[in-house]
């Protein structure tokens, strides 16, 4: 049998072998469209090659794209696992030519792989050409010997590509398999053209046109092609089989999540095993690529995904967390064609350990919610939107997760209703949704890339240079002679490093020949390479003028000791805490260190100086940093370090920091790639220290810091505190945690006499208070001074041990609240309750209360109503007896 991996690799190799550039698949997080929530074709990286927003370096290229269809207007969740086809992730194959070769080049490639690679019998292949393209239907007939009844003409959008209501666009073709009559379905363009039995599994898009705005298309300079073909389809076909989830890949998943939960793929559970399967390439592929689950975005999506596939777990009777202990098995499956799999490995485990078990804290309180409001439902009727909602929000079920748990029984729910609570509860919030910044600008940038090139950043080695300028921007748009005020420019070359891989773009001034002078305070990348300085602009200039850039020397000298001291701070945190740990992102300046860690528990006073005292170490090595440039893939061999997430270029930086260290013996102690700026030797650092640690999101921990002078600072600011606190307290610096906690016991001590004192004098001086008599029942009901609510359910007991049988009611007052509190001894709850005599009292202070029927209590905002409140409890007292 054929793998799947055989078939990515044969498709990659044949193109190889006809003239193409075999290129990696992008992240699944585009990095040049901010309008997609995920990479969901494989021209999405090649996008402005296309569009003509950059000149492509290669004429031709294939790749196996990584593809994720689980949100927005590309959203085949609620169908995963229950058709043959459906996938929230899969592998997209694809040959493009940038302009160079067209139709007949692209018929050709395609109709010699799947016959004589694949091996398909042509027999079982039809294809579908645009109504009006003469052109392929020719080159169909003469290239693949196609009668004209298996050259199907299709009418509709379905074989016209657009890019979007304006740009780029063309026809396609696509390649169908015919599995056979024994399986329902027409050919395409038919009536029952939506059954199973003819498969597409090859896309040709044949870019030719340009679409304006006034709906004219005009031929395209130079036509290009965007393929793609399913991996997922190929394999089942060359596997023999119809189904996607039979290949095997997806039945090494299966038979893992089988033998971790012991129950068959039959019947119900088959379709949650799929499920499961499904949802764990692309959870860990967007983990590995940088996306972490969340309440919003990206996020979000992973988070329902992850949830979806927890519930079939959950419904499996999985005991435990189960999809991290699948991992493993992906890894081996796929991990050899995309190492960002291994590399992440130890994270994704701990992320999806980390999201089951909240997700089971709150999966049995949900369910509950949700069989109680469909109780009374049958098939066919719906769950009403308000619940579906508070199902979303309070026990972060997604709606199609809500949806997913109601197919069985035929109910469906009331989006509407679901959106309107949505939209009621976000009327405040900012839009949901992603959007890209200023199309005009950014179109800017893209032009100064093409005509100038990268800027050549010189950085590493210079903090001041001259440079002719390139271009200046001013409100928006290019200006030759800008006045004085904001201003952004660009230069042939510049030491000013600019913001990327979470180290601040550096400040400086940049002076003329004619006095004048811009004050720098920050840098962007732009069109990838294009450093944009911005900054303030006093006196005039024009394009033609020299720049004399210089970097602000002492804020670079304090950010690349801060930086240093990250990637120390980062190793330190992997060893102390485990190597599930992962930059989930970072803000490095001449100011602090901001560093978020991927970790699902608070990070101990002990842990934190554990990695203190590591980072202090290595500092104290005073080793040489080292950098080397080399491929990514010689980098990650070499053991350095990636993030996930990050893009990196053909070439990268490899920071070795610290001589061995511990029990890793063999290399550096922190090896990472980055292309930010660092310090000579590690003794640069001079000194480190971690001044806070919190949560900023689930499983994200935020650590920040300090080094060098601020670190020093720091340390002489806390120690100013406790020489003021041992003077205050007339003691010793190294006394004051115990004379600190003496005086905490003490005023315990006085607060727990005072209570006492007060609880005493409310109740007139004396240990009981006297009762009266309702109904044949003692009941002792008053309303007392100074006694505030914590106070209360202890003069309850009391009062109430007292009477043995009866009813203790107080209304209590204390700095303007007040409080109402009732008990009732076992022998009347029967016939009186608690709870429902303290509702009648709040009722009279403004407040609501709760509580058991021997027990309960509530608060107020109307103090004044103190004596009415007494008065309903009596009358509710007398009522019910």
């Amino acid at each position: 049998m054929t793998s799947l991996a055989d078939i990515r690799q044969q498709f990659l190799s044949f193109f190889e072998g006809h003239g193409h550039s075999v290129e990696a698949s992008s992240p699944l997080v585009p990095d040049n469209d901010p309008t997609l929530l995920f990479t969901n074709a494989g021209m999405v990286q090649f996008k402005d090659y296309f569009t003509g927003a950059m000149t492509p370096p290669i004429p031709r290229a294939v790749t196996s794209q990584k593809c994720v269809r689980a949100g927005g207007k590309h959203n085949d969740l609620d169908n995963v696992g229950y058709t043959a086809r459906h996938h929230t992730f899969f592998e997209m194959l694809g040959n493009f030519s940038f302009g160079d070769y067209f139709k007949e080049e692209a018929i050709s490639h395609a109709w010699e792989l799947v016959t004589k690679e694949f091996d398909l019998p042509k027999d079982k292949l039809l294809v579908t050409v645009y109504h009006t393209d003469d052109q392929a239907f020719d080159l169909w007939k003469k290239i693949a010997g196609l009668p004209d009844e298996k050259i199907i003409r299709i009418p509709t959008s379905d074989n016209f590509w657009a890019m979007g209501d304006t740009g780029p666009c063309g026809p396609c073709s696509e390649i169908f398999f015919d599995h056979g009559a024994d399986i329902p379905g027409g050919p395409p363009g038919s009536p029952n053209e939506d059954g199973d039995r003819f498969i597409e599994i090859w896309n040709l898009v044949f870019m030719q046109f340009e679409k304006h705005a006034d709906g004219r298309q005009v031929p395209l300079p130079k036509p290009s092609i965007d393929t793609g073909m399913g991996l997922e389809r190929t394999a089942a076909i060359l596997q023999g089989k119809h189904d996607n989830y039979d290949i095997d890949l997806f039945q090494s998943l299966i038979n893992a999540s089988v033998e971790l939960t012991g129950v068959k793929a039959v019947g119900e559970a088959k379709f949650s095993h799929r499920v499961i399967a499904d949802h764990l390439r692309s959870c860990s592929f967007l983990m590995a690529d940088g996306v972490s689950p969340s309440n919003e975005g990206r996020g979000y999506v992973l988070r329902r995904i992850m949830r979806r596939a927890m519930r079939h777990a959950h419904l499996l009777g999985a005991k435990d967390a189960l999809m991290h202990r699948l991992v493993p098995t992906l890894v081996s499956e796929m991990g050899a064609a995309y190492g960002e799999l291994g590399r992440a490995q130890a994270s994704i485990e701990a992320v999806f350990e980390q999201e089951e078990e909240r997700f089971r804290r709150t999966l049995g309180r949900g369910t509950s919610l949700l069989e109680d409001a469909t109780a009374n439902l049958s098939k066919g009727d719906k769950l009403d939107g308000e619940t579906a909602f508070t199902l979303y929000d309070t026990y972060g079920f997604p709606l199609d997760l809500t949806q997913d748990a109601l197919r069985a029984k035929g109910i469906d729910v009331d989006t509407d209703g679901f959106d309107a609570a949505m939209a009621r509860q976000k009327e405040q919030s900012r839009a949901s949704g992603f959007k890209s910044g200023d199309v005009g600008t950014d179109a800017i940038w893209t032009d100064i890339r093409d005509e100038f090139g990268a800027t050549e950043f010189t950085g590493y080695e210079d903090l001041q240079l001259s440079s002719p300028l390139v271009a200046i921007i001013q409100d928006g748009e290019l200006v030759t002679d800008p006045k004085a005020g904001p201003v952004m420019f660009v230069t042939q070359k510049t030491p000013f490093y600019a913001e990327s891989g979470g180290q601040a773009g550096d400040k400086g001034v940049v002076s003329f020949d004619n006095g004048a002078v811009i004050t720098v305070s920050d840098v962007q990348k732009k069109a990838g390479d294009v450093h944009v300085h911005i900054g303030e602009l006093s006196g005039a200039i024009s394009q033609s003028a020299t720049a004399h850039l210089s970097v602000n020397a002492d804020n670079r000298k304090r950010t690349m000791a801060n930086h240093s001291a990250t990637h120390l701070m980062h190793e330190a945190l992997r060893r102390v805490l485990g190597e599930h740990v992962t930059q989930k992102g970072q803000m490095v300046d001449g100011e602090r260190i901001r560093f978020d860690i991927s970790h699902g528990a608070a990070i101990t006073r002990e842990e934190l100086a554990k990695v203190e005292d590591q980072v202090n170490a290595i500092i104290l090595q005073n080793a040489e940093a080292t950098t080397e440039l080399m491929s990514p893939e010689a980098a990650m061999e070499a053991g350095a370090m990636a993030l996930f997430g990050e893009k990196y270029g053909d070439e990268v930086r490899v920071l070795a920091l610290g001589e061995p260290f511990g029990d890793q013996p063999e290399k550096a102690y922190s090896v990472e790639l980055c292309g930010g700026t660092h310090v000579h030797r590690t003794g640069d650092i001079a000194l480190f220290k971690i001044v806070s640690e919190g949560a900023v999101a689930a499983g994200i921990r935020r650590v920040e810091a300090v080094s060098g002078e601020a670190a020093r600072q720091y340390l002489e600011e806390q120690a100013g505190y406790t020489r003021a606190a041992a003077d205050t307290l007339k003691s010793k610096p190294e006394d004051v945690p115990t004379r600190i906690q003496m005086l905490i016991d003490d005023r315990k001590r006085f607060e727990k006499e005072l209570s006492e004192v007060k609880k005493q004098l409310a109740l007139g001086g004396g240990g009981a208070a006297s009762a009266e008599d309702i109904g044949g029942v003692s009941v002792m009901a008053r309303v007392v001074d100074g006694v505030s609510g914590k106070d209360l359910r202890g003069m309850l007991n009391d009062q109430l041990s007292a009477l043995k049988s009866g009813i203790v009611a107080f209304v209590a007052k204390d700095d303007g609240k007040v409080a109402v509190g009732v008990a009732v001894s076992d022998d009347l709850i029967a016939r009186v309750s608690a709870a429902d005599l303290v509702n009648a009292g709040a009722s009279e202070v403004g407040g609501r209360g709760g509580g058991k029927p021997g027990m309960a209590q509530a608060g107020g905002s109307k103090p004044e109503g103190a004596d009415a409140a007494l008065a309903a409890i009596k009358a509710a007292i007398e009522a019910a007896l």
